[in-house]
């Protein structure tokens, strides 16, 4: 089965950087009404008047207002009913489904990323794949949101699912039970040598405080002083602006954090550390943040503002790239907007857009046997049809991976899985702070 790159739209479970504002921040209606808008009215007029079927209103209004959004961006687009309801549960953080983050490509539902510990990664589905089938019925050439509908139901109810995976001559058959996906948004653990480990999967609610609390129990379970500190930000999709800077800024005392700059009045705003804690956890403890082609959004502002204050060493892959705010507008009590309003910049200046966070050191996660097959189908910011330009006009080249052959990560998967290592790209992350001092594990290149 060959599915060609031609376009592609973000379901709801992606990547954002939401900031909800309200509809009296709208730009009022011109008074004049444009000669297009004027083709527009005529249109409507035509459709209802000769279409061969009866249409109503509703549909008319509803496809135009679609058809105007996806003209934007991949990221803008109105929302109502179990849309909005979608929205809303993920960043509360829990739902009953599969697990999943999912796009649309060619017609076909792609898998950015199961969930962690989701039914779905406990079933095999792996970011790459393609689900062409819900219960023996094909979706592919469907409608995104009514595949990710069917996909989500009662928790202890199953659907089996086929899926097509770049590299395998067949395609994978799989039944998987739905579950109740508490995303806890943040874990923790405490690896040999005191090295502590937090793990962010979303930017929902209360992240910067459930971060706190980790660190707290990190320290309370430690026999002595802690050596070193990870951030596993991969696979992350992102979610509150807000939560992304006290995130950041628990790590930070002074600064900017991040900026946005839109071209509607009050838009454009600087967000500093010391507005959402006081201080800083960890100080003196080496950080290292872990990122991928899945941390995207919000965990890039958290990644870009560490590594530009040279607070942690960025390892891992290039991010998603995706460094644009989306405001929720409310249009009525089962209605929205979410409307990409403003680009966001790092503390340094930098533009996300379609570059992503470069790491200071990329470490593959070469304990993936299905790596090589599913970089070449690894989806970014810069591969969706429509996507912002980034500002500083980044040459294909800049977007490339590096490639060249590196003799520390020779090994295979086979091999790594006989040493007892299933993740490749956190083993060697504490490993290196086990071999580090504090002052030199944030100095970079």
């Amino acid at each position: 089965m060959k599915l060609p790159v031609v376009a592609r739209s973000l379901a709801l479970v992606s990547a954002l950087a939401l900031v909800p504002i309200a509809t009296a921040g709208m730009a009022q209606v011109d008074s004049r009404v444009s000669p297009e808008f004027a083709k527009l009215f005529a249109t409507y007029q035509q459709v209802k008047a000769s279409y061969v079927d009866p249409v109503d209103d509703e549909k008319l209004i509803r496809g135009a207002i679609d058809g105007m959004l996806a003209s934007l961006d991949p990221h803008s687009a109105y929302l109502d009913g179990s849309d909005l309801q979608r929205l809303e549960t993920m960043i509360d953080g829990n739902y009953s489904g599969l697990g999943l983050s999912v796009v649309m490509e060619d017609g076909a539902v792609k898998v950015v990323s199961p969930f962690r510990g989701s039914p779905a990664e406990k079933a095999g589905i792996k970011a790459g794949d393609f689900i062409t089938h819900l219960n023996g019925k094909l979706i592919y050439g469907g409608d995104l949101d009514e595949a990710v509908e069917q996909m989500r139901g009662p928790a202890g109810t199953s659907i089996n699912l086929t899926i097509f995976r770049p590299g395998s001559e067949e395609p994978i058959e799989t039944s998987v039970t739905r579950g109740v996906i508490e995303l806890e948004p943040v874990t923790h653990s405490l690896s040999d040598g005191n090295i502590g480990v937090i793990t962010v999967n979303e930017f929902s609610r209360d992240v910067g405080a459930d971060v706190f609390a980790a660190w707290g129990e990190i320290q309370t379970e430690a026999s002595g002083r802690i050596n070193g500190l990870v951030l596993d930000l991969r696979s992350n999709p992102g979610g509150s602006l807000d939560e992304a800077v006290a995130l950041s800024d628990l790590f930070l005392d002074d600064g900017r954090i991040v900026s946005q700059r839109g071209r509607a009045r009050g838009e454009s705003i600087t967000y500093n550390a010391e507005t959402m804690y006081r201080g800083q956890i960890a100080a003196d403890v080496p950080l290292i943040v872990l990122i991928d082609a899945g941390s995207a959004s919000a965990s890039e502002i958290v990644a870009g503002a560490l590594q530009d204050h040279r607070r942690a060493l960025v390892m891992g892959e290039r991010s998603f790239g995706k460094g644009s705010v989306q405001s929720l507008v409310k249009l009525g009590s089962n209605a929205a907007l979410k409307l990409t309003t403003a680009r966001y910049y790092t503390p340094d200046g930098h533009s996300v857009q379609e570059g992503g966070i470069k790491p200071d050191i990329r470490v593959p996660q070469i304990s993936d046997p299905d790596l090589e097959r599913r970089m070449k189908y690894q989806l970014r910011e810069s591969d969706l049809r429509g996507h912002l330009i980034n500002e500083a006009q980044l040459q294909d080249d800049d977007l490339e991976r590096d490639l060249k052959a590196d003799p520390r990560f020779s090994q295979t998967a086979a091999e790594l899985k006989e040493q007892g290592i299933e993740d490749f790209q956190l083993d060697y992350a504490i490993k290196t702070l086990r071999r580090t001092t504090a002052s030199s594990v944030a100095l970079r290149k």
